[in-house]
């Protein structure tokens, strides 16, 4: 399992830590990542992804899961969002014809 989000890309960054004494040394800065299950409205199920927090924050901010993928670039989302994405395009389009 990688340590990137399903819904934005987020990934592990490298870096240094710098002491007083100006030593540097390599570290790693790690995504907050949690297990979440989210809602889909269109699909009318829940979906379990692994999410920053970040992106939680957004697909709150944005009105839920739906909207946060139909406005999200297809190279940012993982194998599984872009198949949800599409499923949900899919269903919204049969609901509107």
């Amino acid at each position: 399992m990688s340590r990137r989000c399903e819904l934005t890309g987020k990934a592990v960054m490298t870096g240094n830590n710098v002491s007083h004494a100006n030593n540097k040394t390599k570290r790693v800065y790690r995504p907050n990542l949690q297990h979440v299950s989210l809602a889909s409205d269109t699909l009318g199920q829940h979906v379990h992804l692994r999410i920053s927090m970040h992106a939680l924050r957004t697909v709150d901010k944005l009105g839920g899961l739906d909207a946060f993928l139909l406005k999200a670039r297809d190279t940012a989302l993982s194998e599984r969002a872009l198949r949800l994405k599409r499923q949900i395009t899919r269903k919204q389009q049969k609901q509107a014809a």
